[in-house]
């Protein structure tokens, strides 16, 4: 007997079964898949963070780039001496500490309650590195980054990324030319932790000025820029006792 397919009920029992069939796939594939995302994304972290440290292969003003995947666990290692986190008054070792989630941590601390807050102390050329993991909220959905300090509170380096910054404007704040910009500036003003702001009209485009707390603004994302001043600033606060006790200036 032949099937009428030009009944409503044959499309919407072509349709289940579809999306049926699709999502068995789908769902194989992630379970399939899922240890090569969570590596995956292990080095991610671990490039992140090495890159706000100064340990990437960047040559010149040209493009990000990081350590390739095959060694990044290798010079991860090398690099990073300890992992930390912090909560509350303890300080904890911790040598999985980077796979913490700062989304997670973040809310908590919004909520009032206590976070477990991952900080990695990296060595390099004889000279000590703080790293600290960041997350915020750009125009559109989540930014997130690492920041670098050495003991004096002077920023050694930074990365910065999105979810679903506008491309060309917001999205660029994962470019060098922008996060270059944060090398040497302080998350102190005097004796107060003041983080760094993008500050739209500083009067100082080629970020000659250091003592300032700002770098000039990406132009035409006012609202990404804010974010990543507010996330850099929140995130300092949270990490301002342990940083005490580290800083000398």
């Amino acid at each position: 007997m032949a099937i009428n397919t030009d009944k409503n009920v044959y499309t919407v029992v072509f349709a289940a079964v579809m999306v049926i069939i699709v999502g068995s796939i789908l769902a194989f594939l992630a379970s399939s898949l899922s240890d090569r995302i969570d590596e995956n994304m292990r080095f991610e972290k671990q490039q992140n963070i090495l890159y706000a440290m100064g340990v990437n292969e960047n040559e010149g003003k040209g493009n990000v780039s990081f350590v390739p995947t095959n060694v990044v666990e290798e010079e991860f290692t090398k690099y990073i001496k300890e992992q930390l986190v912090i909560k509350g008054d303890e300080v904890l070792n911790n040598d999985e500490a980077y796979l913490i989630d700062m989304k997670k941590q973040m809310a908590l601390a919004a909520k009032g309650e206590t976070p477990e807050l991952p900080l990695f102390i990296g060595e390099k050329d004889g000279k000590k590195f703080y790293i600290i993991p960041m997350y915020g909220k750009g125009l559109w959905d989540a930014i997130w980054g690492f920041i670098a300090l050495d003991n004096n509170m002077v920023v050694q380096g930074v990365y910065f990324d999105h979810k679903g910054e506008t491309p060309g404007l917001g999205a660029n704040i994962n470019q060098r030319y922008f996060m270059d910009d944060f090398e040497g500036e302080s998350i102190m003003s005097g004796s107060r932790y003041a983080g760094i702001s993008v500050a739209k009209g500083n009067n100082d485009p080629l970020n000659n000025t250091k003592d300032d707390n700002e770098v000039d603004a990406l132009a035409g994302a006012t609202i990404t820029g804010n974010g990543v001043s507010a996330m850099i600033k929140e995130t300092v606060n949270l990490y301002k006792d342990y940083l005490q006790t580290i800083r000398t200036n």
